[in-house]
């Protein structure tokens, strides 16, 4: 499991605190320049099981601040389900880098780490995380509060969340924690059961079968490297959809639901809002359970999940913001008691690229629940309807699959239908006249017959546009098991069914439409074919939330209130309006003078409300031809350069151009720019083709536009592009990537850190995809750490020092004459010996054929000559790290430390 539509902006003024939430986004999003944390990989024997004394290796690492003083505070940082402890090595970094000891492991059964899966056990996973406690307590860098207790938070998503919450409920000394898209009860989770009844949940076996799947190795292959008890359970589930005592135990064993009143650590729960496997109403479970005890409960949503969503440098940004302000309160005393205001957040639409899903924020005073502050109540309308439930489950309705959620249709083919015919059975209520703004579980009263007696139902709730067109949030299905059920609809009693729980904002003139089908390609089926009849009764009620929206302070936001009298909301209306049809009338001129340019930035400023300036004054161009390199050090301004580029963020002054036209979010032009800016994203069961595949559709452009053959060419994925992503390399991700933003070969390629994670060959060869791929009149701007990368690969450099540009131009300009140059030779011995005797300063060996030559003013070219005419090939002559000389010629070592943005 990994971690970590369009609706209608509302306007409105924000809160001071929240401009302080977006404004740190940055502080997590940028990578160090040069390493502020130190880091050491360990194999720690930890002894378990019921009795604890059951061995187990476990891979860890373990990372320090590099400029503390004096002992600092711990973070156990757990993966999640199939990962290891490198899937969580950029969060671990980031929190060594802002003064945590950071301990990460790669639990057992996964990984290099020996021993068997045992789902969370308190008497195993838990149990090896509690000797981790241990083996922090000891460490001489870390706080203590008393003798073997460490001051230590535990951060986990999904498997590492559970854990998170049983460790805090297992042990007293976790003094913080923030578990994200975890479940409470894995009874619930993988058998829910939607209906006011004590009928047993309908099985997820569309889940069940990625967690079992997922992890190879082991001597049952059935099973992997599951413990006997775990595999037998799921064998039996899965088998009969029905789970034995024996099941429903263990399942309850491996649940959060058993501690929470024995959880005294100050908790943040961050819940998806785009997820099959654990939605929102997991979280809501855990924070009642824990708030219930008087421990202090804070709930975030976002918009993502297990099934996708926003991308790291939308919503994710929030979410990670509160993580740090959390972790910064409770265990390094920063800051005043984080508020008890509840944030969450709903798509908005697309970004400029298509790539990232755009979402608008909003808080709330008090944490809600999944009841909403109000409710609006729909008539739906339709009679009794018969429908059958196939044979063996088949043909199955497809709702949502793992990983795919609600974007399943586009991935396929975009003309599947997900309900078959005769399956199911559609109640719809009237076109909408207003808005309604839905945050929560959507709940009906549902009638059924069944000539068995029994029935496996699955309600959903669709949203249709004018033109009739359905989308179901996140493809979010109630599954209900009824019993006891007359053979006559008119015989039926109703039973309330409560939808997941969904975050969306309803337009005006939209239809809603309940359905109800028999089968549903992620869950278990009965077998026997049988037709059942149901019939809705009354109403659809849907809970409403209204919040106060969160936005950068380059946003002017309006917030028309419900109470104003109507000749106020309609002069607000037409004003905005008026402003809507200037920005279109801006995004469509052109300035001539930039018309043939790819990107022009002009005074680029960008500050904070409380007074932070990212981006002091950036101005530059990119021209056609030419692979312009972004440098500068830790907080320079890169990131929020290329955020602004791309139209995540406002800046406060300056314009940017792109071919002429002006750069606003959502700017038709950015249709000619390709984008890989903070990390890749990929489904992990489509191959790489496929994922190239859905993204371009998604974009709802040709597929003969994509001119897929040719940027598969340039990036050089050959046949891996066929491979499932989950088995690709680092490498092989980043490079998938850089094919994805190649995509139709846009004019404009904007990467941020293009090599990042790759090896010295996959770096070389990127070198040469940038430079292919800059011809023909395109263009690439590409921002990376790497000085002799971007001095091999770039054209032209622009160095940023604490938001100003400190140097721009072609890069030999920049370096300027080299002092020394890098030789690669065939004999290194023979070399040496010819270059001492041309008055060189020095010459000193590198690496098994390399030398590095102080040159003393002798000319290159009479170095090469020399060699050549003594029968000595030389491989490669270049200047010695020239431009990072240069560089810290012009920045010197500055950083700006964990607090820039």
């Amino acid at each position: 499991m990994s971690r970590f539509p369009r609706v209608t902006r509302r306007r409105a003024v924000t809160a001071a605190v929240v401009l302080v939430l977006l404004a740190a986004a940055t502080v997590w999003a940028v990578l160090p320049e040069r390493a502020a944390w130190t880091a050491q990989d360990l194999r720690i024997t930890v002894r378990s099981g019921p009795g604890g004394d059951e061995p187990v290796e476990l891979d860890a690492r373990f990372l320090l601040p590099r400029d503390r003083s004096g002992k600092v505070p711990a973070v156990l940082l757990a993966h999640g389900f199939g990962g290891t402890k490198a899937s969580v090595s950029s969060d671990a970094e980031s929190l060594a880098e802002r003064g945590y000891a950071v301990l990460t492991w790669t639990a057992r059964g996964f990984g290099k780490s020996t021993g068997e899966i045992h789902l969370d056990s308190p008497d195993y996973e838990v149990k090896d995380a509690q000797r981790l406690l241990d083996w922090l307590a000891a460490r001489p860098e870390v706080q203590t509060d008393a003798t073997g207790d460490p001051r230590v938070g535990v951060v986990g998503g999904s498997y590492g969340g559970a854990l998170a919450l049983l460790l805090a409920g297992q042990d007293q000394r976790v003094d913080a924690i923030v578990p994200s898209i975890t479940w409470n009860d894995l009874s619930h989770a993988f058998l829910p059961q939607s209906a006011s009844t004590d009928a047993t949940g309908v099985f997820k076996k569309g889940w069940a079968g990625v967690f079992f799947g997922g992890s190879a190795g082991g001597d049952n292959p059935a099973c992997g490297r599951f413990a006997a008890d775990v595999c037998a359970t799921y064998l039996s589930m899965a088998t009969t959809g029905v789970p034995d005592a024996t099941s429903l135990a263990l399942l309850r064993r491996s649940s959060p639901a058993t501690v929470l009143d024995k959880i005294k650590a100050p908790t943040l729960l961050i819940q998806g809002a785009v997820d099959t496997l654990f939605p929102l109403s997991e979280a809501d479970a855990n924070a009642k359970g824990i708030a219930a005890a008087g421990t202090p409960v804070k709930v975030a949503w976002f918009t993502g999940g297990h099934d996708g969503g926003a991308g790291p440098g939308n919503d994710q940004d929030r979410v990670k913001f509160l993580t740090v302000q959390w972790l910064d309160h409770y265990l390094q005393g920063k800051g005043s008691t984080p508020s008890g205001d509840f944030t969450f957040s709903r798509v908005a639409g697309f970004s400029a690229l298509d790539r990232d899903l755009v979402t608008n924020g909003y808080s709330t005073k008090a944490y809600p629940g999944l009841t909403g502050t109000g409710a609006a109540d729909l008539a739906l309308t339709g009679s009794a309807q018969p429908i059958a439930n196939p044979p063996n489950g088949n043909p199955a309705a497809i709702s949502a699959l793992p990983g795919l959620g609600s974007r399943l249709s586009s991935l396929l083919s975009g003309n599947v239908a997900t309900d078959v015919p005769g399956q199911h059975a559609t109640f719809d209520t009237a076109p909408l006249t207003g808005a309604i703004e839905v945050a929560g579980s959507p709940t009906v009263r549902l009638r059924a017959a069944s000539p068995t007696g029994e029935a496996v139902l699955f309600v959903k709730l669709y949203d249709l546009d004018q033109n009739g067109s359905p989308t179901l949030s996140a493809g979010l299905v109630a599954p209900v098991r009824l019993t006891g059920l007359p053979k006559d609809i008119a015989a039926a009693q109703p039973v309330t069914v409560t939808l997941p729980a969904i975050v969306r904002q309803l337009e005006p003139g939209h239809t809603l439409q309940v359905v109800v089908a028999t089968s549903d390609q992620g869950f278990l089926t009965p077998v026997a074919p049988a037709t059942y009849t149901v019939a809705i009764d009354g109403q659809l009620t849907l809970p409403t939330l209204v919040g106060t929206a969160i936005a950068s302070p380059a946003t002017l936001w309006w917030y028309a209130l419900g109470a104003l009298i109507v000749a106020l909301l309609l002069g607000l209306t037409v004003l905005l309006l008026v402003r809507r049809a200037r920005s279109r009338r801006r995004v469509t001129s052109v300035t001539a003078e930039y018309a043939d340019t790819p990107l022009v930035v002009l005074g680029l400023r960008k500050a904070y409300d409380d007074g932070f300036v990212a981006v002091e004054e950036i101005g530059f161009t990119v021209e056609r031809g030419q692979v312009v390199g972004l440098l500068g050090p830790n907080g320079a301004g890169k990131t929020t350069t290329l955020r602004v580029l791309m139209g995540l963020t406002k800046p406060t002054v300056g314009e940017i151009y792109v071919f002429g036209h002006r750069l606003v979010p959502g700017a038709q032009i950015l249709s000619r720019v390709g984008a890989l800016v903070e990390g890749p994203g990929f489904l992990p069961h489509l191959t790489g083709a496929q994922n190239l595949r859905a993204y371009w559709e998604a974009t709802g452009r040709p597929w003969a536009d994509a001119r897929f053959e040719e940027a598969l060419e340039i990036a050089g994925l050959g046949t891996s592009v066929h491979r499932r992503t989950k088995n690709y390399s680092h490498g092989m991700r980043q490079r998938l990537a850089i094919a994805q933003a190649m995509l139709g070969l846009p004019e404009l390629l904007v990467l941020d850190e293009p090599t990042d994670g790759l090896d010295p060959p996959q770096i070389a060869e990127m070198r040469r995809v940038l430079q292919r791929y800059a011809t023909d009149g395109r263009a690439v701007l590409v921002s990376s750490h790497l000085l002799a990368e971007v001095e091999q690969t770039c054209t032209h450099a622009v160095v940023v020092n604490k938001g100003r540009i400190v140097a721009s131009g072609p890069v030999d300009d920049i370096v300027g004459e080299s002092p020394s140059v890098a030789i690669e030779v065939t004999d290194v011995p023979a070399a040496t010996e010819i270059l001492s005797g041309l008055g060189v300063r020095s010459v000193t060996p590198d690496g098994a054929s390399g030398l590095i030559v102080d040159m003393n003013g002798t000319p290159r070219a009479e170095l090469v000559a020399s060699l050549v005419r003594a029968g000595v090939g030389v491989d490669r002559v270049v200047p010695r790290r020239r431009l990072e000389d240069a560089f810290l010629a012009l920045v010197g070592d500055n950083s700006r430390g964990s607090g820039d943005r």
